[in-house]
């Protein structure tokens, strides 16, 4: 269990406890953000993209990675930023492959069992082709197979489908929106299908609390088109993979 920091409000002063997130490496181990204990939290007055995400080394690979700035909510009404410790030069270490004998790529393990992967390749995103193109690569990592394009424009806004799968992809610079999450929930529902959500610029909180609520995955991607998930569900489709159909 992530053992709880003390963080005090640089807005009131009141103090509180907070728990770094956790995160999975692309070798399958889970990564905690290295909090400052003795850091001073800052209050956000105005975001940028590059106070969006700290870089942070895996313990077990040795892979470093960019993940979500921690932050939190104080009762006061201020947001604020914790502090996380720089990241050193990652180790010179052979990428994360499956072990001999263990479950094929993509391949769905027991519950509760991480699937073995090799390491994902991100895609550059330049366009929004580039970010659907990214997301499509990243499923088919994730274990879901024969993922494409709809042919012609999609009326719903799927942006991939695949046997099991559909997923939207929103390139914007504005925050996903709540009538997102629920069109491609109502796509998924009427298809039989998982839904994922990719977005470039994050999500409303209204949008967030609802895929939370109807367990779907949500996805944040950067400009290296690597996606980090930011809620449960998410967090379990790369642990154990696609469910079995």
């Amino acid at each position: 269990m992530t053992e709880s920091v003390p963080v005090r409000c640089p807005s009131c002063r009141r103090e509180q406890s907070f728990t770094p997130p956790t995160y999975p490496c692309s070798c399958g181990a889970p990564l905690t953000l290295p909090v400052v204990r003795d850091g001073a939290p800052q209050k956000i007055e105005h975001r940028t993209w590059e106070d969006t995400w700290v870089a942070a080394n895996c313990a077990m690979c040795g892979r470093q990675g960019h993940w979500p700035q921690p932050e939190f909510g104080c009762a006061c009404g201020a947001l604020v930023r914790v502090p996380v410790a720089s990241a050193p030069d990652p180790a010179e270490r052979a990428p994360a492959t499956a072990r001999p004998g263990g479950p094929a790529t993509g391949a769905a393990g027991p519950p509760g069992r991480p699937v073995l992967r090799p390491a994902f390749r991100p895609v550059t995103i330049r366009t929004a082709r580039d970010a659907v193109t990214a997301a499509a690569q990243y499923l088919k990592w994730l274990g879901f197979g024969g993922v494409r394009r709809p042919e012609g424009q999609d009326a719903s806004g799927v942006d991939l489908r695949g046997p099991g799968v559909v997923a939207q992809v929103d390139p914007t610079t504005r925050p996903t929106a709540l009538r997102d999450i629920e069109c491609l929930w109502l796509n998924g529902l009427n298809e039989s299908a998982a839904g994922v959500f990719f977005s470039l610029a994050g999500y409303a909180r209204d949008a967030r609390a609802r895929a939370d609520a109807l367990q779907l995955p949500l996805f944040i991607m950067d400009l290296t088109g690597t996606p980090q998930p930011i809620n449960d569900p998410a967090d379990t489709l790369i642990r154990v993979g696609p469910p079995k159909r």
